[in-house]
């Protein structure tokens, strides 16, 4: 590409659209060196835009990111249903991990400046990873915009995204970010080996289309999830011997579900999903949990179908292995518990060429 070619084509403004995730099977077991199953969600997304500018700047969303208020009430109401935080500090800490890293590395950025701005309809405290979504789509554009997609490989990318947030204090693992930087369904191996040699695990797309129809269960306002401080990780660390052979078993579990995607056993599936719950259950217990998450699975159960948590509570990934009708009954079941139900549509991996030639090389 000629200067004056590359020159248009970073003064253009570039936008980045990633969507929302859940956990198949397999989680929690991303952060104890364990297997996992996720997908993305096209029903919600977050989009970033950057566009070329004088100055660099990160600019407030005006619902997110709110500062004015009609009232103290209205502040107080606000921070209660939303909290202190919205997405300009998400791409304040990208900006800083990207740098370090492109800095690390020895790739070279040029100097001109950007204004980055987001959207999103992604639900708040709903466990589908609305902030990794909008830190995803930023580095995206980064890549864009510097030229070095080619350069940061793919495997390496949910790393960044981790970091910004880690910059920030939140706690969370891969996965997630895995899901949204290759899109689709992926199945995922941490294992110590794996990780302590390559630095992350071993990600390998599958094809959408092994899939059965899939719902999202959640609730409008999901404030009544579990406040209790988990002990789980602190146990693991400790080598407790429940919590060391459910994470292996809860791993093994996205071993199997792969194999019974691949042969499309969705009776295996919908077992899996149920006995994956029911061991993150047994290991958090029931305060941890909160009881507004464990009653979205239990709705699913009253009628027979198979359910389990899509991260850490908030909302639900439900199978209906009956069809149609028992998704009707599901339908009438969340209607009156208060929840809200939707057929999950399940996007295909967004890897585009320069992606796929870096995951060769």
């Amino acid at each position: 590409m000629d200067g004056a070619k590359s020159r248009a084509v970073s003064d253009a403004a570039i936008e980045h659209k990633v969507y929302a995730r859940a956990g198949l099977l397999g989680n929690p077991s991303d952060v104890y060196y364990g297997r996992t199953i996720s997908l993305t969600l096209g029903n919600f997304w977050a989009s970033v835009r950057l566009r070329p500018s004088d100055e660099l700047v990160i600019t407030p969303h005006p619902v997110h990111d709110l500062v004015h208020f009609n009232s103290l009430d209205h502040l107080v109401n606000r921070l209660q249903s939303e909290g202190y935080y919205g997405g300009v500090r998400l791409l304040m800490a990208l900006c800083k991990v990207f740098h370090s890293y492109c800095k690390n590395n020895n790739i070279n950025l040029h100097r001109r400046n950007f204004t980055l701005s987001y959207e999103t309809n992604i639900p708040r405290q709903t466990g589908l990873s609305g902030s990794s979504a909008i830190v995803c789509a930023a580095l995206n554009c980064l890549l864009d915009f510097y030229n070095v997609r080619h350069l940061v490989k793919v495997e390496v990318r949910p790393n960044l995204v981790l970091n910004a947030e880690k910059e920030l204090g939140i706690v969370a693992g891969l996965q997630d970010r895995v899901a949204q930087v290759y899109g689709g369904l992926v199945y995922m191996d941490f294992s110590k080996e794996n990780m302590e040699k390559l630095g992350h695990g071993v990600y390998i797309p599958m094809d959408i289309s092994l899939l059965p129809p899939l719902h999202l269960i959640y609730a409008e306002n999901p404030s009544d999830s579990g406040k209790v401080h988990s002990t789980v990780r602190q146990r693991w660390l400790n080598g407790d011997k429940f919590i060391m052979t459910s994470m292996d078993e809860v791993a093994n579990i996205a071993l199997e579900g792969r194999e019974a995607l691949l042969e499309k056993d969705y009776t295996k599936l919908s077992k899996l999903m149920n006995r994956n719950f029911d061991l993150r259950r047994s290991m958090f217990g029931d305060e941890c949990l909160g009881a507004l998450n464990i009653e979205m699975v239990e709705v699913a159960r009253r009628v027979g179908a198979a359910s389990k948590f899509t991260g850490s509570g908030g909302a639900v990934v439900a199978f209906c292995p009956d069809g149609p009708s028992q998704a009707k009954l599901l339908e009438d079941e969340c209607r009156k518990a208060g929840f809200i139900l939707k057929p999950i549509q399940v996007v295909s991996s967004r890897l585009n060429d320069v992606d796929l030639n870096t995951l060769k090389n």
